[in-house]
């Protein structure tokens, strides 16, 4: 039980209130008596309370503002600590009881804040001795105990005292024998109170370290939707943290994978707080034997359209979600800011029956946390999940960051707001899995997509938002959208690489390589390591017999990430088409050990061994790109006609 950390001025609002109602007479609550019938006193009645439910936090080296471990620390605040429990704010735990059953709540019951009353009513009698309780043993820092694996930011990083709010990714490196099997992550900000949230992902292509080594300062600016490819999100899982967020380990049957040559990207959004802060974060893992039997998939719902006015008091945000298939929710995770007020989520089964999944009647952003269900809530094909947020921007909101009040739109920053509800589910049948992410994934794409229509009424000239527009249009297939928005983006900054290579990406599967040409070089000209544009121009100029460019631009980019699986892939059909089978073969050979689920490196390395006569290399290739890819037509073609080959050679 803590304040938390909120900003100065609202820190001070709700001290004032609190401290406010200690100084005269406590709630009125029905009066409590001891069990015994005998006088309430902190040794046997309170510090049970307190030692179980508040003194996790409060305690030395703790999030709590002092510590509540013994008589006459708890007897100095007693009336607060009545206050802010019969408030509801303490213990901090946001959904309401009997509207979803959760793992770990943490709340007092009445009939023990009732005691609290009744013991400060009776003059706070200490009692016997004897009747106190030890204290708990409490983890030390790592929450889910010593970690196996600890990853930390190479170097600390110093916020500037003043200024905006920062977004900056730091790379973190990761050396590992071979694939491990994640079933827990705990991520420690270092300073918490400068951090509004962390976002986690995996890059295994390289591209975050060489920008984090670029910029003279630890870690690079800017967001990773800007343009780079393979930085991902493991299925299923949010890697990421909040204030409030605790840690969990999942079971084990629903680990996630850990590739060899990945990359984690620590994005920190950070708020200044009137002088030089340094922080230093780090990610501890927790590793099982037992690969992933039990995948899992996120449903996201909210709005990315929002826009409220100054004074509103009750604006209001609706979506809902029709499930294609039987799930199993494991948890929630709604998100808002400082606006956010009351919150609710249901389900309509097929028969009509209302099954409650969260309500939260008063947000607060400094106590958000991803509820787990007690136990699973199955949900069948056909039911209508429901959500529903308010919000309140006026200046009674003790909260509101702004003063007075401002227009207030969806967006990241503190002074934006949010609005989103991210369920964690589990298919009942595994081959519905696909069916799920395919539905989801358009559902949330469709709703960026309007968000950043939104967006664009207000400012429409933000090149950036034209950019990530045109890829989330092309994602969902309207390509002539797209290209007016790539085509807008360059118009208005035509030095912004990302949008240079979109386009010229776009040109290209249009049939119009020429034209993607003059594109694809002024994103290089913009960004000279872009390894993927270096790819892409290689292959337009491939696709235009211009072989000796081309092998110029794939050596660049694996001059920029060795690793580079695709880069090694179609330098190797550059070399086959020039005739140089046997360095060609060299570098399909290294696409596959980068990339050993690489079907078309396969495919193309059994055709150049096969063309040198070694029809049994050949099919075993050939043979491996079909089973990676069973709908991969040109492999299977390849391998029939190996077979009858070899067949006709045979006496």
């Amino acid at each position: 039980m803590h304040l938390g950390s909120f900003p100065a001025v609202v820190m001070l609002v709700l001290l004032l209130a609190i401290f406010s109602a200690s100084c005269g007479s406590p709630p009125a609550l029905p009066e409590a008596r001891s069990p015994s019938g005998n006088p309430i006193t902190f040794n046997e009645h309170i510090a049970p309370i307190i030692f179980e439910n508040c003194s996790h936090c409060h305690r030395p080296g703790e999030a709590g503002p002092f510590p509540l471990l013994n008589y006459d620390e708890v007897k100095r605040r007693a009336e607060l600590i009545l206050a802010v429990t019969d408030g509801g704010y303490m213990p901090p735990w946001l959904p309401e009881h009997g509207y979803g059953e959760f793992a770990e709540e943490r709340r007092l019951t009445q009939e023990q804040i009732s005691l609290i009353s009744s013991w400060i009513e009776q003059g706070k009698p200490e009692g016997d001795p004897q009747d106190l309780p030890a204290l708990p043993v409490w983890a030390e820092g790592w929450q889910l105990g010593e970690p196996d694996l600890v990853l930390a930011m190479p170097e600390p990083f110093t916020l500037p005292a003043e200024g905006q709010d920062v977004f900056r990714n730091f790379t973190i490196p990761v050396s590992i024998p071979a694939t491990l099997y994640v079933r827990g992550l705990e991520f420690r900000p270092g300073n918490a109170r400068i951090v509004h949230h962390a976002r986690i992902s995996l890059d295994r292509t390289g591209h975050s370290r060489r920008r984090d080594e670029q910029d003279p300062e630890p870690g690079f600016s800017g967001s990773m939707l800007l343009g780079e490819s393979e930085i991902f999100d493991p299925e299923g899982h949010w890697l990421g943290w909040t204030p409030g967020k605790q840690p969990v380990l999942r079971p084990a049957d629903m680990s996630w994978t850990l590739d060899q040559g990945v990359d984690f990207v620590l994005e920190l959004h950070m708020l200044p707080t009137g002088k030089p802060e340094t922080i230093q974060a780090s990610v501890g893992l927790f590793f099982t034997d037992q690969p992933p039997d039990r995948k899992a998939s996120i449903i996201r719902m909210g709005s990315t359209t929002m826009d409220i006015a100054p004074g509103e008091r009750n604006y209001v945000i609706e979506d809902q979600y029709l499930l294609p298939v039987d799930v199993d929710v494991l948890n929630v995770y709604p998100h808002a800011h400082y606006l956010g007020k009351e919150m609710t989520s249901y389900a309509i089964l097929p028969d009509d029956t209302k099954k409650w999944l969260l309500k939260i009647n008063q947000w607060d952003f400094n106590w958000q946390d991803e509820y787990r269900y007690q136990d699973p809530v199955s949900l069948p094909k056909g039911s209508m999940i429901r959500m529903r947020f308010s919000y309140d921007n006026s200046a009674e909101n003790p909260q509101n960051p702004s003063s007075p009040p401002q227009r207030v739109f969806y967006g990241w920053r503190t002074f934006e707001e949010m609005g989103d509800l991210w369920f964690q589910v589990v298919p009942r049948r595994r081959t519905d899995l696909t069916t799920l992410q395919r539905d989801t994934a358009r559902k949330a794409l469709i709703g960026d997509i309007a968000g950043y229509e939104k967006r664009l009424t207000i400012h429409p000239d933000e090149y950036e938002t034209h950019n990530i527009l045109g890829d989330a249009y092309l994602r969902l297939g309207h390509r002539q959208k797209a290209l007016q928005h790539f085509q807008t983006s360059v118009r208005i900054e035509p030095g912004f690489p990302y949008a240079q290579y979109n386009l010229a990406t776009l040109l290209d599967a249009q049939g119009r390589p020429r034209e993607a040409i003059p594109h694809f070089q002024r994103a290089l000209q913009a960004k000279p390591d872009y390894g993927d544009a270096h790819i892409n121009l290689g292959n337009t100029m491939a696709s235009l017999g211009r072989f000796s460019e081309a092998m110029r631009h794939y050596r660049a980019a694996l001059q920029l990430n060795p690793k580079s699986a695709a880069a090694h892939n179609n330098l190797g059909n550059v070399l086959s088409a020039l005739g140089e089978s046997h360095e060609a073969a060299r570098h399909y050979r290294q696409a596959i050990e980068i990339r050993p689920t690489y079907a078309e490196a396969h495919n193309n390395l059994g055709s150049v061994i096969g063309s040198q006569g070694d029809l049994d290399g050949a099919i075993e290739f050939f043979s491996r790109a079909v089973q990676l890819d069973p709908d991969y037509d040109e492999a299977a073609r390849n391998l029939n006609k190996a077979l009858e080959a070899r067949d006709q050679t045979r006496p």
